[in-house]
């Protein structure tokens, strides 16, 4: 499972770091920036969860 972002949609919320730090940072002005594209097994809740929370639709997954 990939989780991938499409940078141009990032608002600067910040609300998909929250259920995923560990596969989402937050850049200096709140950009989302991935830590990596691969989502390790065991985190596919939070990377469902961090498009979830995307107002934008920004994130998604590609299995």
């Amino acid at each position: 499972m990939k989780l991938l972002l499409d940078s141009t949609r990032c608002q600067g919320y910040g609300l998909c770091q929250e259920p995923a730090p560990e596969l989402i940072d937050l850049e200096e002005w709140g950009y989302a920036q991935m830590r990596a594209t691969d989502v390790p097994q065991g985190d596919e809740e939070a990377a469902e969860a961090a498009v979830a929370a995307c107002p934008n639709a920004a994130l998604r997954l590609v299995k």
